[in-house]
């Protein structure tokens, strides 16, 4: 897989998370031959899963947990090793409470009252019928107070501290489908997500993107900077290594980086990641705990307790602390800051690309857009299939 490019290759893909890993896979298949190039030392994007010293398998940019109520997804990704079922459960401190995150009603009965509980959740049943989960919004908006009252109260503990830290801003600026992702339950389902596949890979997500990467058309080359090699040309070609490339380039980095930055740098969040190994059996009650209104970080993970693994007498554990995202500091860009103003300049620099009618952009830095795993795979094979399907159309025209 890591053997050296000979010939002039078909596809670049510039990237090796799941996005440029699923395009060249998907090239490769039909045929082409694809040269993938990864800036980092590894495979994996952020993903990237390794043994630490104390032989505990932790992910090295933060916990991952694959989750997707998409078929076609769920299918394509067991091809490339096993999986083991995971349901993924979240604890966040509340009030000197652990209780689970999302809030449901197990949360409710800790924080609340038990008569007061009750009441709200005989309420919640009847206002929502039919639904297993509503966003804070939706009870925070509702005209009943009591309903409205128990959304301010959990924006309030659950969501405020823990976004305003996450984004770095005060929670009122932050774009309202940000404050909606993390559902308020409507039962005592204490899973993380609700989607009908959740899973975690047996062996590390490292062996997954080894397997998609194992294909007799596949060149893929770590600590390899596409932009080292890759020339846009004003007239709308492009060189790379010096000659003329008329294939198909496919790039999942920052866009503002292949224009140099013209028209301002796009605005991402970062972290700072303190990892820590200690001489116990375990640290905390789930793989998963948030400190949304204490501390300086927002959640501490346990690794075991994501990876399965039985170890006794020794676990490592994670500190994610927000950050803002410098340019050229050494620095990972992990979420694009998404609001009106950022996505005009994205717009910019994505009109402004399309000049080169060989490039395409996929994936979550890519198109400033937040996706979950199976949206990044999803995004990928949709992505070549229009490729693959334009080359057929433009074969036709010409014969």
């Amino acid at each position: 897989m890591m053997k050296q490019w000979k010939g002039k290759p078909d596809v670049i893909v510039a990237g090796a998370g799941f996005a440029g890993a699923v395009a060249a896979r998907e090239m490769a298949e039909a045929g082409k031959q694809v040269l993938v190039l990864e800036k980092r030392n590894h495979i994996g994007g952020n993903m990237y899963e390794e043994e630490n010293e104390a032989g505990i398998r932790i992910h090295v940019y933060g916990p991952h947990i694959f989750h997707t109520n998409d078929e076609r997804v769920f299918r394509y990704i067991r091809q490339f090793g096993k999986w083991d079922t995971y349901e993924h459960r979240v604890k966040g401190k509340i009030r000197e409470k652990e209780v689970p995150i999302p809030f449901n009603f197990t949360s409710l009965e800790a924080l609340f009252p038990m008569e007061q509980a009750k009441k709200l959740e005989t309420k919640l049943h009847r206002t929502f019928l039919g639904k297993t989960r509503v966003t804070v919004l939706e009870l925070m908006e509702h005209t009943d107070q009591e309903i409205a009252e128990l959304g301010q109260f959990v924006f309030d503990n659950v969501f405020k501290g823990y976004t305003a830290k996450q984004w770095g801003m005060p929670v009122l600026e932050v774009d309202r489908s940000v404050i909606s992702r993390v559902p308020v339950v409507l039962g005592k389902d204490d899973r993380y997500f609700g989607d009908r596949y959740q899973l975690m890979p047996a062996e590390g997500y490292t062996k997954i993107f080894e397997n998609l990467l194992q294909h007799k058309n596949i060149v893929c080359q770590t600590g390899v900077d596409v932009m080292d090699l890759l020339t846009l040309q004003p007239d709308g070609t492009m060189r790379f290594d010096g000659e003329v490339f008329d294939g198909i380039f496919i790039y999942t980095g920052m866009p503002d980086t292949l224009l140099q930055n013209c028209f301002g740098f796009l605005p991402y969040r970062s972290l700072r990641l303190e990892f820590e190994t200690l001489q116990q059996n375990d640290f905390q009650s789930a793989s998963v705990v948030n400190y949304p209104n204490s501390e300086d970080f927002t959640r501490i993970t346990e690794f075991k307790k994501l990876t399965g693994q039985q170890k006794t007498g020794v676990t490592t554990i994670l500190r994610e602390y927000p950050m803002a995202f410098t340019a050229n500091a050494g620095q990972e860009a992990y979420y694009p800051i998404e609001n009106k103003q950022n996505r005009s300049l994205y717009e910019m620099y994505q009109k402004a690309l399309q000049q080169w009618d060989n490039l395409y952009l996929c994936g979550r830095l890519a198109e400033y857009r937040y996706y979950n795993m199976d949206g990044a795979i999803l995004r990928a094979l949709e992505l070549t299939q229009e490729i693959l399907q334009k080359e057929k159309v433009c074969l036709a025209a010409n014969v």
